[in-house]
């Protein structure tokens, strides 16, 4: 189950998996989701009017296969990205927005639908009032529909960088390292070229008797072990 970070006035939640891996979640507020509402109602309703236009000569049968194409957009078009589409449909990707199972997994069929389906309660009784009544109650802003299917919608985390890393060859390192280890040793290496020489060797000596070099040489071989870390295959 969800809880709170003790940091006041935040949405951050911090959630642990059944593996014991820690994950800090920020889950998304009514103003966030409302955009990504409206976002998704002008993709599908501007999707949904151009093809009443091309369908229009077709008479009653062309309507018929409209009114097709309106169930669907409006009941398996969210579920349909968020099972297949890392859990954002266009809205909710645009806002930076994702749902994911209240465990911390992604959003099955199953939830995914039922959530979707609810949607009908939670518009009750005019424009998403009793939605909006159950989200503002709960403290993972979780609707009628998120609360049958267990799921919380959250913002993405940002996308990660590739650290830049100074150009030259890369090595395995030859001894073990954990991995906040190997996160220390490709800091360095990104932030060495904002140091003076003098400074680079102050650090980089301090794991000669790991390197066996010192200087200038010891800071180059330690640059070789961060790319290799990084992921450089050069």
């Amino acid at each position: 189950m969800l809880s709170p970070i003790p940091v006041p006035l935040d949405t951050l939640r911090r959630l642990e998996t059944p593996e014991g891996i820690e994950l800090n979640l920020r889950v998304a507020g009514p103003v966030a989701r409302a955009l990504a509402w409206s976002a998704d109602g002008l993709i599908r309703y501007g999707a949904l009017w151009g093809l009443l236009m091309a369908l229009m000569p077709l008479g009653g049968g062309g309507f018929g296969l409209w009114l097709i194409a309106l169930f669907l957009g409006e009941w398996l078009y969210p579920a349909l990205f968020e099972v297949y589409a890392d859990g954002a449909t266009p809205g909710k990707k645009a806002l930076g927005l994702k749902v994911i199972h209240a465990n911390g997994t992604p959003v099955d069929w199953p939830a995914a639908l039922i959530r979707n389906l609810l949607r009908a309660v939670d518009f009750l009784p005019i424009f998403y009032g009793f939605g909006l009544v159950a989200m503002l109650g709960n403290r993972d802003f979780q609707r009628l529909g998120d609360l049958a299917a267990g799921t919380v919608v959250i913002y993405r985390d940002p996308s990660a960088t590739a650290p830049q890393l100074p150009p030259g060859p890369a090595l395995p390192p030859p001894f073990p390292l954990y991995p906040a280890e190997q996160q220390l040793l490709i800091d360095f290496a990104e932030r060495s070229a904002t140091l003076n020489p003098e400074r680079q060797a102050e650090l980089a000596d301090l794991l000669a008797s790991h390197t066996g070099l010192h200087g200038v040489v010891g800071v180059e071989r330690l640059r070789a072990y961060a790319r290799w870390l990084a992921g450089d295959s050069r």
